[in-house]
């Protein structure tokens, strides 16, 4: 990959981390490994713990981002959340997997967030 893209990933979490954060969700976790991938933001609020995968693009030329969550990323994104959950001390929050796009080209980014994306 890239440092051009490295940059915009890293861009793009930043901006979804302030947009949940002014939503006043909390940010618990960011770019959090397990033995199985890594998960962008983990977040919560008073009933939910948020997983959100972020997509971050300069154009629609490829799609928007959110259509690249497709089948096989969340396979990858619910077994990297199954370890979390079976160490998280939040056995109050209800788990739910959100998808936050970013589309960074000129001018201000547009963010699009996908409550409750998809599930188990």
């Amino acid at each position: 990959m890239t440092q051009a893209r490295l940059s915009l990933g890293k861009q793009g979490e930043e901006l979804a981390a302030r947009y949940l954060e002014q939503r006043g969700f909390t940010i618990l976790a960011r770019n959090h490994r397990t033995p199985v991938g890594e998960l962008d933001i983990i977040a919560r609020d008073r009933r939910h713990l948020l997983i959100v995968e972020v997509k971050t693009r300069r154009s629609m030329a490829f799609g928007a981002p959110a259509e690249a969550v497709g089948a096989h990323k969340q396979r990858q994104i619910l077994r990297a959340a199954q370890w979390y959950l079976a160490t998280a001390r939040y056995p109050d929050l209800q788990p739910r997997f959100d998808v936050i796009s970013v589309l960074a080209g000129k001018g201000e980014p547009v963010i699009s967030h996908i409550a409750n994306a998809f599930g188990v």
